[in-house]
């Protein structure tokens, strides 16, 4: 009992601190590589592969179908589009705390947990009957996601060695996590049948189940345990959780309720602008915060922020513009399928490109190459009439999806090269700056582009209007030839007559749709050309530094040489 009560006093300060609930133990550092067969590596990228789509199509299930769904549901479109904020919510902020309890409680524990969880939102999903039902499993669905995107990165990571990590995984899970909201709108319409929400439902938790004898029959090894969370950490990933999950409510929701038209809009971004700015000034003060605000915002790491969510922004055109054009257009569901299962190819093969060539001296290359291919593709689109179909598309989203592969593999690779370089720690603070960029970035994006749409096609509707009145001879010439042709199915020449002028305006909407998605697609077109410039700007910038550095030391150089030569 005396020794016990004595400790060794070279230990006692230390252990003290070991225990103190306050502060984190260092996040550990990542396993050496440890070599697989051929077979078991193939496993484990296959398990990658299927885990990254299951997470992937879930959500594409909910984004592609709110029109379907709501029906199902009894609900109107705009009821039913608060599923997929819903959805959002915990996906903005999650991951941000996943980090740690993997570090804290295990890896292989925190795959099995992740897993089984999903699984049981997935049975919960036959449980739906209303609304309400549907919004909670929503959002619960959201946060058993979550996980899944990482744990595609850690079996695809897994069985690589060090030289291929970045070369060959990161595009290729990158693009399998990308594959899956496009493999949905191509396996909708098949699932959705007859059978309505009930056949997605199957789907995702067949996906589930695999998943879950995935994860136990290949367990990921994992590094020792360690005390990463401490309670202050909780208090700014709350605040975190507000402060997102209200931006994404306000974007998702804000083009459909409007902006102006209901204050609790606004009310929701104060609350978290506050939310976020509180947690800024928490991490600001604390000694071992959750995230390095200083180092986020280094030139460099606010470089790379903008970059990201500047492609995410650009790359809504093809989430927010091509199927909604088509769907005011009268396309249903079934017919894009070929235009999206051109886009999910196109998407492979963008990783699959990068896997020859994939070195960080070339993140820029690649850039270049993704932005020209984006502005091109925009710009294509931009030439889109009422009688525009999925097939004459093709060429320009597929190239706009092969762009969206190529720009984001480099650019994540830079950012982690970034974040290893000054320690584990960092990586959780780059990984915020990825998934809040994609995340929140796809929201903003979708909300603004959809914003613009509505805008535009309000003015454009508005002209049409005052230029379609029956005083004008053709106007007056059309009603009578679609009037005409409704001889046979309507007696009444009053009614013929109504119908026609009813015609003609719902040609004009849509004519004024199209002409809104023109403008909102050359507007990409211009953003792309000007991140392109800035990019090349900023690169003979670098290019001028180096020529300078060069220049300037040469003549300090030659006095040292002329006084050697002049000695005796």
């Amino acid at each position: 009992m005396t020794d016990a009560a004595a400790p060794d006093p070279a230990q006692a300060g230390a252990a003290p601190q070991r225990r103190n609930r306050h502060i984190p133990e260092p996040m550990p550092a990542p396993l050496p590589f440890q070599p697989m067969s051929l077979g078991r590596s193939t496993a484990y990228v296959a398990a990658s592969i299927m885990i990254g789509l299951t997470q992937g199509i879930a959500q594409g299930f909910v984004s592609t179908n709110i029109p379907q769904i709501a029906g199902d549901l009894g609900a109107t479109q705009t009821q039913a589009s608060w599923l997929l904020a819903a959805y959002l919510i915990p996906r903005a902020s999650l991951t941000l705390l996943l980090m740690k309890i993997r570090a804290q409680y295990g890896l292989r524990r925190f795959a099995e947990v992740a897993i089984v969880a999903y699984l049981a939102v997935a049975v919960m999903s036959f449980a739906i009957f209303d609304l309400r039902s549907a919004l909670l499993v929503q959002f619960f669905s959201g946060m058993a996601s979550a996980p899944l995107s990482t744990l595609a990165f850690l079996y695809m990571l897994e069985p690589l060695p060090p030289a291929w990590k970045m070369r060959l995984g990161l595009p290729l899970v990158l693009a399998t996590v990308s594959l899956g909201p496009l493999l949905a709108r191509v396996l909708s319409p098949a699932l959705m049948g007859d059978q309505g929400w009930f056949g997605l439902h199957v789907m995702t938790l067949g996906l589930a189940a695999v998943g879950l004898a995935l994860v136990y029959l290949l367990p990921l090894r994992s590094p020792p345990r360690v005390r990463a969370i401490v309670p202050m950490d909780l208090v700014s990933w709350l605040l975190i959780f507000v402060g997102f999950g209200g931006l994404t409510v306000a974007f998702v929701m804000g083009s459909i309720y409007w902006w102006t038209e209901v204050a609790w809009i606004g009310w929701v971004l104060v609350v978290s602008v506050i939310a976020l700015t509180a947690a800024v000034v928490i991490e600001l003060h604390r000694k071992y915060p959750l995230l390095d605000i200083r180092w986020l915002t280094t030139p460099a790491m606010l470089h790379l922020t903008v970059t990201l969510l500047l492609f995410r922004l650009v790359l809504s055109e093809q989430s927010a513009g091509a199927p909604r054009m088509f769907q005011a257009l009268g396309i249903t569901q079934g017919q894009l399928v070929p235009l999206f299962t051109v886009i999910s190819v196109a998407t492979v093969l963008g990783g699959l490109a990068l896997i020859p060539f994939m070195r960080a001296d070339r993140v820029p290359l690649f850039h270049i190459i993704a932005l020209v291919l984006i502005a091109a593709g925009a710009f294509m689109d931009s030439h889109s009439t009422v009688d525009t179909i999925p097939s004459q598309m093709m060429l320009s989203q597929g190239m706009i999806a092969f762009a969206g592969t190529l720009f984001m593999a480099p650019a994540m690779l830079r950012g982690l090269m970034a974040a290893l370089a000054r320690g584990p720690n960092y990586i959780l603070s780059f990984i915020v700056i990825f998934l809040s960029t994609q995340s929140l970035g796809g929201a903003i994006g979708s909300g603004i582009f959809s914003t613009v749409i509505n805008n535009r096609q309000a003015l454009h509707l508005q002209v049409l209007r005052e230029d379609l009145t029956a005083a004008d001879p053709l106007v007056a010439h059309e009603i009578a030839i679609r009037a005409s042709g409704l001889a046979a199915q309507i007696a009444d020449p009053a009614l013929r007559q109504a119908q026609a002028v009813s015609m003609i305006a719902q040609t004009a909407s849509n004519q004024a749709y199209v002409m809104a998605y023109n403008d909102a697609y050359f507007a990409t077109f211009l953003v792309a050309v000007f991140a392109l410039c800035a990019l090349l700007l900023h690169l003979f910038r670098d290019w001028l530094a180096a020529r300078w550095t060069v220049t300037s030391a040469t003549p300090s150089d030659a006095p040292s040489n002329t006084q050697a030569e002049l000695k005796p």
